[in-house]
C-alpha cells in the first residue's frame, strides 16, 4: 500500500471520529427542543457535552487539515466547489460555540432563549449539511478536465444528496438521544430513551434506502460488507435502547456512524471527488496527493501526535463520565 492510499484511510478514520463525537453534540443540540421540556432540562442536556464539545470538533480541524497537506488538488476543489454549504457550517460551528459559552452570562430570560434557539438550529443545519456534502462527494459532482467545479450550489441539492441529508440528521440525532439517555438520571432519561426508539426506526428506514441506493450505485463486495455492519448495528442500538441498555446502545450506535461512512470511503476508492463530467477528469488518491517525501513526514507526525492528542481526550470523557440530572443544576441567579 502506497502512502497516498494510507492517508486516505487516515483520512476516513479522522472524519469516523467526528461523526461518532461530534454526532452526539449535534444531537443534544436538537434535542434542546425536542425533549427538553424547560429551561433546566436544557441547562442539564448542554452541560452533558459541555466539557467535550470543543475537543470533538478537533477531529473536524485535523480531518481538514489533514486533506490540505496529504491532498491539496482535492482540498482546492472541495473547498471552491463546496465553498457556499461548507461556510455555512462553519458559520453555524463560530455561532454555536459562541452559544454555548454566552448563554448562561446574563440572567435575562430573552437573552437566553436566543442562544438556546442558536444552539438549535446551528446543531441541525450542520447535521443536514455534512450529509448533502457526503452524498454529493460520493455520487460525483461536475468537476472539468482543469479539477476544477463547474457546477452550482442548486446542482448540491440533488434527491440522492438531499436524503443522506436526512439520514446524517436523525442518526445524529438518535445517537445524542442514546447519549442523553446514558448520561442522565430521572425523567429525563427515560424520556431520551422513549424517543431514541422512535428516533432509531425512522433513522433506519432512511439509511436503510440511502445505503442501498449507494451499494446500487458505486458498491462492491467490500462496501455491502460495511453496509451490512452499519444496518446490523443500527438494529441492535434499537434493540438495545429499548431493553434499557444505553451503554450497549450508544456503542452500536457509534459502531452505525463508523460503518456507514466507511462504506462512503470504500465506495469512492482510488477516487476522492468523482466527475459526473468525464471519469478521466475525477480526482483520485494518485492525481491529488502531495509528494511522497510530504506524505512520509506527515505519517510521522502523526505517529507521534496522535495517540498523544486521542489519550488527552479518552482521559477527558473518563473524568467527566458520571450522569447527572435536575438535582445538579443550580437555580438561576435573580433577574
Amino acid at each position: 500500500m502506497e502512502l497516498h492510499d494510507i492517508w486516505f484511510v487516515l483520512i476516513a478514520v479522522l472524519w469516523i471520529g467526528y461523526f461518532f463525537l461530534e454526532g452526539f453534540d449535534f444531537g443534544i443540540g436538537v434535542l434542546t427542543k425536542l425533549l427538553a421540556r424547560d429551561r433546566v432540562e436544557k441547562r442539564v442536556l448542554i452541560n452533558t457535552i459541555g466539557p467535550v464539545w470543543d475537543g470533538n470538533e478537533v477531529w473536524l480541524l485535523t480531518a481538514g487539515g489533514a486533506t490540505f497537506a496529504a491532498f491539496p488538488e482535492w482540498y482546492a476543489t472541495l473547498f471552491s466547489g463546496f465553498y457556499l454549504p461548507l461556510l455555512i457550517i462553519l458559520v453555524c460551528l463560530i455561532v454555536r460555540g459562541v452559544a454555548f459559552e454566552y448563554r448562561a452570562k446574563r440572567p435575562e430570560e430573552r437573552w437566553q432563549t436566543n442562544w438556546e434557539h442558536a444552539i438549535f438550529w446551528t446543531s441541525l443545519i450542520p447535521a443536514v449539511m455534512w450529509g448533502v456534502a457526503f452524498g454529493n462527494i460520493t455520487r460525483g459532482v461536475k468537476i472539468d478536465a482543469h479539477k476544477e467545479y463547474v457546477g452550482t450550489f442548486g446542482d448540491l441539492l440533488n434527491p440522492y444528496a438531499i436524503l443522506g441529508g436526512l439520514v446524517t440528521l436523525t442518526l445524529f440525532t438518535f445517537h445524542g438521544a442514546v447519549f442523553a439517555a446514558l448520561k442522565t438520571v430521572g425523567d429525563i432519561r427515560m424520556r431520551a430513551r422513549k424517543l431514541a426508539l422512535g428516533l432509531g426506526l425512522v433513522t433506519a428506514v432512511l439509511a436503510l434506502g440511502f445505503l442501498t441506493w449507494t451499494q446500487l450505485d458505486n458498491g462492491d463486495g467490500k462496501s455491502l460488507g460495511a453496509m451490512a455492519v452499519a444496518v446490523v448495528a443500527l438494529l441492535g442500538a434499537i434493540v438495545a435502547i429499548k431493553a434499557g441498555r444505553e451503554g450497549w446502545s450508544f456503542a452500536l450506535s457509534g459502531i452505525t456512524i463508523a460503518a456507514a461512512v466507511a462504506m462512503l470511503f470504500l465506495t469512492l476508492f482510488p477516487n476522492v471527488m468523482p466527475s459526473s463530467l468525464n471519469e478521466e477528469w475525477s480526482l483520485t488518491v494518485t492525481n491529488s496527493s502531495s509528494s511522497p517525501y510530504t506524505l512520509k513526514i506527515m505519517t510521522w507526525c502523526a505517529v507521534i501526535a496522535a495517540p498523544v492528542v486521542m489519550l488527552y481526550q479518552g482521559w477527558t470523557y473518563w473524568v467527566f463520565r458520571k450522569r447527572i440530572g435536575t438535582q445538579h443544576i443550580a437555580p438561576d441567579p435573580a433577574h
